[in-house]
């Protein structure tokens, strides 16, 4: 087993990789703009799996806020398997794919463009299948990505279209928080014998709750999944909303939790949801932005590009929990890097 597996050179990748996204993606970012500027459309949704429909679910705050747009997320198998054509007339559809070449995701992308929706796909390999069926393409240009567990490629598909909001909107801070991005995840790495602190703290873990609210939703939801991925920690992310309900039971139980935490509107909820945990005896740590945190990540100067921050700060954790347990990373049971669903 590899001291420096491929999960982590990639994630050491990522700034680069989103300054070569930047760079070459202006012009295909000027026409997704101006489409959706044309076209009006009523709402949006979307149509992934695994990492990308985490990565969408931090792209459907991001429209919703940003843009007021309402956004749902597609099951991809009430097309393809039980045969039912959506009306997406006026919708614009996103579809997040690293490979670009799963069967249900671009079959969905091809029938919501015959039946009117604008179609756009974030997708790293540009002569894919979806990239062939969707109208506009916004490349992720992440490289080739060889370890089964996603990381650059989940970070670029939020940077990719981080810079399409930023121009609908005016956001003159998302905009120089993207300008700053690549820099800022490379302070960001500058965490890793943090990360590598903490992950040791759980290397016998056998199960991990991760809660969040807002942008961070996803994040959580992507944290879990990483961490059944490489770490085979049973692993759940739960809204710190919806976990004051039913789910609080589990405090009880004495089971870890890791809070991701927010700069933003959400922060102060957040914040008093963790003491109400912490006060019923919870062992909760946290990572986000906001000084005090178990993980402090830099400040990007804007919530949207903190998540992305944020994420990559629990890559490294995930990536390094993994080797405290003696697990490669790289190499995780039953699971192949491009997965084809129908």
């Amino acid at each position: 087993m590899s001291p420096n597996p491929l999960m982590l050179q990639e994630i050491h990748q990522t700034p680069q990789a989103i300054a070569r996204q930047q760079q070459a993606n202006t012009a295909a970012v000027q026409r997704v703009v101006q489409a959706i500027r044309e076209r009006q459309p009523a709402y949006a949704v979307t149509v992934a799996r695994g990492s990308s429909d985490h990565a969408c679910t931090v792209l459907k705050y991001a429209l919703e806020v940003s843009l007021g747009l309402p956004v749902a997320s597609l099951g991809p198998s009430v097309h393809t398997l039980y045969g039912a054509n959506l009306n997406l007339q006026g919708a614009l559809l996103i579809a997040a794919s690293q490979s670009g070449a799963s069967p249900d995701v671009v079959e969905n992308v091809r029938a919501a463009r015959a039946s009117g929706a604008m179609t756009v796909a974030l997708v790293n390999v540009e002569d894919s299948p979806l990239a062939h069926e969707a109208e506009f393409v916004l490349p992720l240009r992440c490289g080739e990505e060889k370890a089964v567990a996603a990381t650059k490629s989940f970070l670029c598909t939020l940077s990719a279209f981080w810079p399409v909001i930023a121009e609908l909107t005016g956001d003159a801070a998302l905009q120089a928080a993207l300008q700053q991005l690549p820099d800022t995840l490379q302070q960001a790495l500058a965490l890793e014998p943090d990360t590598r602190e903490l992950a040791s703290r759980y290397s016998f873990a056998e199960n991990l709750l991760i809660l969040a609210r807002g942008y961070h939703f996803g994040i959580a939801l992507e944290a879990a999944l990483k961490l059944k991925e490489t770490c085979g920690i049973h692993a759940e992310a739960y809204s710190a909303a919806e976990f004051s309900h039913g789910p609080k039971r589990l405090v009880a139980e004495g089971l870890p939790f890791l809070g991701f935490i927010s700069a933003d509107a959400a922060q102060s909820a957040t914040e008093a949801a963790y003491n109400d945990l912490r006060a019923n005896g919870a062992d909760l740590k946290t990572l986000g932005p906001v000084t005090g945190s178990t993980l402090t990540t830099p400040t990007s100067g804007h919530p949207l590009t903190d998540a992305i921050v944020s994420a990559q700060t629990f890559y490294l954790f995930a990536a390094h929990l993994a080797l405290a347990r003696g697990l490669d990373p790289d190499s995780p049971p039953l699971l192949n890097k491009v997965t084809k669903t129908r």
